[in-house]
């Protein structure tokens, strides 16, 4: 049965070279889906920079060397976040599967073939890809695949899932954790979140010397963040106090802010609604939000 598939990338002061380099793998992975039954293929950028990452020629330029993909621009002019601008670009998709990913992944030539299959399966709600050269340690089955939560550096979900979910919580989460989040209200639907080894992407990760990702600024103060809202939204209190009082408590910065605006938030009535109340489905483990595999 034909089947079409939108790529969804948010864009934020990324290098031509980096989204050209990206288009010319997924152009080689689409041709290849048409084998499999993905007849259509669209590729939509939305654009949170301050100024737009692609101009009038850049766009013509891309979309006559890669006929194959229906390449789409949106400058939001304004920055939506990653969930808001995804949320975006969702609310006019007409394809059968929503794709996340970042606008820097290169896929693997058989990426499409192997993160639709498992949706011949009912149960499947949602389908990560493998990233390389860093794997995520996150656990999950070997034989099924199932995992806590699924990455959107590369993910794919039916848009009709996406849209009984209202896509993703937008109000509470601007850069992290809203893929956690969407992944357990998956789950919440009764379907199934699976890791997919044999769907690779390279994902341009740089590693300090003691091993850790490197974090910008930015990333850290939202990742902060994030960990307070998802520990409440997720019915977590304990952990809620515990996080708080230890970011109130740092000399770091972006923790102490993170700390203050969590406050604030709870001040104003602009917490999320509390879910999952009997702890069913979310998983905090030692700081993490699924079991890691390499973790003594």
């Amino acid at each position: 049965m034909p089947t079409s598939v939108v790529q969804q990338s948010i864009l934020y002061g990324n290098k031509v070279e980096s989204i050209e380099r990206s288009l010319e793998s997924i152009a080689r992975a689409a041709l290849l889906g048409r084998q499999f039954g993905i007849d259509e293929y669209t590729v939509s950028y939305g654009d949170s920079s301050p100024v737009p990452s692609l101009s009038t020629q850049q766009l013509k330029s891309f979309r006559e060397r890669f006929p194959a993909l229906n390449i789409t621009y949106d400058f939001f002019n304004t920055n939506l976040g990653s969930a808001g601008g995804h949320n975006r670009l969702a609310a006019s998709a007409t394809a059968d599967f929503i794709l996340i990913q970042n606008p820097d992944v290169i896929p693997s030539p058989r990426l499409l073939e192997n993160l639709v299959a498992p949706f011949s399966n009912p149960s499947v709600g949602m389908v990560e890809a493998k990233q390389l050269p860093i794997e995520h340690p996150k656990e999950y089955d070997p034989v099924t695949g199932d995992t806590s939560w699924a990455s959107t550096a590369c993910a794919i979900v039916r848009r009709d899932t996406f849209e009984r979910l209202a896509g993703f919580d937008s109000e509470t989460f601007f850069l992290y954790c809203d893929d956690v989040d969407f992944s357990w209200r998956v789950k919440e639907l009764g379907l199934r979140v699976i890791f997919q080894p044999s769907a690779i992407v390279f994902h341009d990760k740089r590693l300090t010397q003691s091993g850790t990702w490197k974090t910008t600024p930015t990333e850290q103060y939202y990742s902060a963040e994030a960990a307070l809202l998802l520990s409440y939204k997720w019915s977590r209190q304990d952990l809620t106090e515990k996080i708080l009082d230890s970011f109130s408590k740092s000399s770091e910065p972006f923790y102490t802010k993170a700390a203050a605006e969590f406050r604030r938030r709870q001040g104003e009535n602009l917490l999320p609604a509390k879910r999952d109340s009997n702890h069913l489905i979310a998983q905090f483990i030692n700081g993490n939000y699924a079991q890691h595999r390499y973790a003594l």
